[in-house]
């Protein structure tokens, strides 16, 4: 027996996670807002010609980074079937309960950075506030579809650091004054529509199991689960989204101890949370 054959194997079977799984440069796939103003375009979605915005549901606050629910991809998923079971009921802990666990929305849209182009099309990432100035944008007579290919807008996107402890970055978006095209060269513009990241497609799909276990890890702090698939299930690419208001906004609502929550309902002879988390899934 070669020994020495035998270690490279055993290497090799040790670190086959890292070597089989493709490096990700999320800077080719994500843009992020840089302090100061930046000139972007919105393009056409080459996956929604009627809509270049991709809504994705995101549990915070129950894992470390945000999970992506399932129900994005038509599957069950066990946080919003939980929520479901606690609004059942008329208990208002219950209540605050779900409204915690409900997933938040986050929205893509595929731009062009101008002065970047040569970077492709990227996927900005932002919250609901500018998704409703963006759709306000879209509704003014005045404009229309910004992401016309021979006659939309540019826009610039405004970052303003946070104030000062407690306070929160500020974004802004306006309208360019002239309609543009989207570029002089046809062929660019084609490659533009064409070659795009999937907003789903680049995110971790964990599986069921796994979103359980952090669930009920959350509702029962410090108490050992037992151990589910660690690895997703259907893994493109892990997405960490760079922490933004909304998120921010989240881990204040739960507060400094928001995953020591554990839930025990008011009303008397009313089952623990806890409980009826293991009547849900058992």
């Amino acid at each position: 027996m070669d020994i020495n054959a035998i270690k490279q194997k055993l290497a090799a079977l040790n670190s086959t996670g890292n070597q089989d799984r493709e490096k990700v440069d999320f800077d080719k796939i994500y843009w992020r807002p840089a302090n100061g103003k930046s000139t972007i375009r919105i393009v056409p979605s080459a996956f929604n010609a009627a809509d270049p915005f991709t809504e994705i549901k995101l549990h915070y606050g129950i894992g470390k980074f945000p999970m992506v629910s399932l129900s994005n991809y038509g599957k069950q998923d066990p946080v919003e079937e939980f929520v479901k079971e606690l609004r059942k009921t008329s208990d208002k802990d219950n209540w605050s309960l779900s409204g915690k666990l409900s997933p938040k929305s986050r929205f893509f849209a595929p731009v062009i950075v101008r002065g970047e182009e040569e970077k492709g099309v990227r996927l900005w990432s932002f919250g609901v506030n500018i998704y409703k100035a963006l759709l306000a944008l879209a509704e003014d007579e005045d404009i229309g579809d910004f992401t016309d290919v021979m006659n939309g807008w540019d826009m610039v996107v405004e970052t303003t650091p946070a104030a000062g402890p407690g306070q929160f970055p500020t974004t802004t978006v306006r309208i360019k004054p002239k309609q543009t095209t989207l570029s002089d060269d046809n062929a660019q513009v084609d490659l533009w529509l064409k070659e795009q990241p999937n907003a789903l497609e680049v995110q971790t799909q964990y599986d069921y199991e796994f979103i359980k276990k952090k669930l009920q890890e959350y509702l029962n702090p410090g108490e050992e689960v037992a151990s589910a698939a660690t690895v997703p299930a259907e893994s493109i690419a892990p997405a960490t989204p760079t922490p933004t208001a909304q998120e921010t906004d989240l881990d204040k609502a739960l507060g400094s101890n928001g995953t020591d929550f554990t839930l025990e309902t008011a009303a008397a002879g009313n089952k623990s949370t806890v409980n009826k988390f293991d009547d849900l899934f058992n």
